[in-house]
């Protein structure tokens, strides 16, 4: 197969002129001059436009100034790009740095369409898809060009990042698309092993994608429009299984999407020294199908985090939605992952049928008063009414309907103030085309909106998003650690974090002190490290820190304070769910490695 649509590929040399050489010299040496703002660029790239025409990208004016370094050509621009160093360069020039200013570069890949165990009426059913997505989210249109092939995702998505100057070295790796779960156990392992191979060959300079030929059908091929007012019963898995059947030959996974256990071990190994590796890795799954096989399979596999679709902590409204499950199952679920350690990314939906805006605002206290819920991060998500899905019959004989803008800001608001500060939200819309809700909340900045609402009410957000230093410079002599102590269920957790005077937060650490038996034996009188994440632009491997956060030694001295606290518990030990990726950086700080968990004998 050939280049995939939307597949970036590195400029050749060739391609890069006169114009883009030289504006890539001036660039250079405005920056090396500190004379580069926004309109000085605009200005620069009027004057060298793109063929006579239009301008040329931020990606192609990186991709000069990297051709400028590697055949300098005594030119003034030349020297300059010299001087100034890629990574000046690239951070003077980028649009979006907000991407990696979490200490990681988020890379997300989607399953391909399967069969759902759910029935949930406020789900699309778009079969173009992984269950509860559409087709013109983001991240679903760059799945569907790689016909959802993870190495292809996972290869051309690492491109794009390096050609617009974002690093690649510490990724984080986000695996979603309808319930990872129900897959079969060979299709999950040959899925995370080819995002593996993906990175380890993008950091090595290799690339196996003209040689690829996808097994997964054109999804494209089916049908754009399912109208939810017109099936009694959800139609998708009839439609997607009889397509995957009809086109591999009566299989729903082809033997070209299996893969052994030893073929993942060798991929996760040479990840552990590769160019590209994995510092985390998420899956997503519904509260149901947590199960110890299941939560142990996915540590297998190299997970770190668990993305788990709550929904709501109100068994009326799971029951009215056809949920399939209770609140009991979620309790049981993120006491399962909070034993395994890790970290519980909970979904949360306000407006769902059933619900009223009063109802939510009590629903959502109970996500942080009950000790056996408590999630790490979190994603709000207002239902919004989408064509194919069942609730179009509830909206049309008026069952439900969508929360005015006021009214859904009462709920919003509140509940972004009442986050405590361990948790992250990380999402509080859902990145839907407006052109796909036919009723709801179509405001892409609805968080901003909420955000802004709570500081006119007197309150601040607390979450650690809303308090990560980003950007900031800071004096590392200010910083100060604090630890926040509470009840998760299964364990007693501290969250350890390192804030400046400002309580901007700049690294932090999840402990957990189990107080049950242990999942399994090598967790035994062990405490546990859930988490530990230095904020701050991602840097690269080895580069200068100056007075940004990472690489400052934080992270050492969050694991030596967390050592410090295990012991004082009684503990033996001290485990760590590490990623894959930081094995190499917990075997330095002196952890032995176990089956599933890397170990520090106290």
């Amino acid at each position: 197969m050939k280049n995939p649509a939307g597949a970036p590929r590195a400029l050749a040399p060739e391609r890069l002129g006169e114009d883009l050489l030289a504006l890539a010299g001036e660039v250079a040496a405005r920056i090396r001059d500190g004379a580069l703002d926004g309109g000085s660029l605009e200005e620069l790239l009027r004057r060298y436009p793109r063929e006579g025409r239009g301008f040329f990208s931020r990606a192609e004016l990186i991709a000069g100034y990297r051709r400028l370094c590697e055949h300098p050509d005594g030119s003034s621009g030349a020297a300059a790009a010299l001087a100034v160093g890629e990574e000046a360069f690239v951070a003077s020039i980028r649009r979006r740095p907000v991407r990696t200013q979490s200490g990681v570069t988020p890379l997300t890949v989607l399953t391909k369409p399967f069969p759902c165990p759910g029935k949930c009426v406020f789900c699309p059913n778009d079969v173009r898809m992984p269950k509860s997505y559409l087709a013109d989210e983001p991240g679903a249109q760059r799945a569907a060009t790689n016909r959802f092939d993870p190495y292809l995702q996972t290869w051309n998505r690492l491109a794009a990042y390096h050609a617009i100057g974002h690093p690649t070295d510490k990724v984080e790796l986000i695996v979603l698309g309808g319930t990872w779960s129900f897959y079969p156990e060979d299709y999950q392992v040959w899925f995370v092993k080819r995002c593996f191979e993906a990175l380890n060959d993008f950091g090595a300079g290799r690339d196996a994608r003209d040689a690829l030929r996808p097994s997964t059908p054109d999804f494209g091929d089916l049908p754009r429009r399912i109208d939810g007012r017109e099936h009694a019963t959800n139609p998708y898995n009839r439609v997607v299984t009889g397509f995957l059947s009809e086109r591999q030959g009566g299989a729903l996974v082809p033997r070209a999407e299996t893969a052994t256990w030893d073929e993942l071990l060798c991929a996760q190994h040479e990840n552990e020294s590769a160019a590209c590796r994995s510092v985390g890795l998420v899956l997503e799954t519904r509260p149901d199908h947590v199960t110890v096989e299941e939560v142990l399979r996915i540590r297998r596999l190299g997970g770190t985090k668990v993305q788990i679709g709550i929904q709501s902590l109100d068994d009326d409204v799971l029951a009215a939605n056809q949920r399939g499950h209770d609140v009991a199952a979620t309790r049981r679920a993120v006491g399962l992952l909070r034993r395994a350690g890790f970290k519980v990314h909970a979904h949360w939906m306000p407006n769902l049928l059933g619900a009223t805006p009063e109802s939510d605002a009590q629903d959502f206290t109970r996500l942080f008063q009950d000790p056996h819920v408590r999630p790490d991060e979190l994603k709000i998500y207002p239902c919004s009414l989408i064509e194919s899905a069942e609730l179009m019959q509830f909206y049309e004989r008026g069952a439900w309907r969508p929360y005015a803008k006021e009214e859904l800001l009462d709920v919003l608001a509140p509940a972004l103030a009442a986050v405590p500060r361990y948790c992250r939200v990380t999402r509080v819309i859902r990145d839907i085309s407006s052109d796909d809700i036919v009723a709801g909340n179509k405001l892409t900045n609805f968080r901003q909106l909420a955000e802004a609402e709570v500081a006119r009410r007197g309150g601040a957000c607390i979450d650690i998003r809303s308090r990560e230093i980003r950007r900031e410079r800071f004096d590392p002599e200010s910083l100060a650690l604090r630890v926040t102590c509470y009840a998760g269920g299964e364990a007693d957790e501290q969250f350890l974090e390192f804030v400046t005077p400002e309580d901007r937060i700049v690294g932090f650490l999840r402990l957990s002190l189990p107080l049950g038996p242990p999942l399994v034996p090598e967790l035994a009188d062990r405490a546990m490290i859930r988490e530990v994440h230095v904020y701050g632009e991602s840097l690269g491997l080895g580069e200068e820190t100056g007075s940004r956060p990472q690489h400052r030694g934080l992270g050492t001295q969050l694991v030596e304070e967390a050592a410090g606290r295990a012991r004082e518990a009684g503990k033996g030990g001290l485990a760590v769910i590490s990623a894959v990726g930081t094995r190499g950086w917990y075997r330095r700080l002196g952890f032995e490695d176990g089956t599933l968990y890397q170990h520090l004998p106290l």
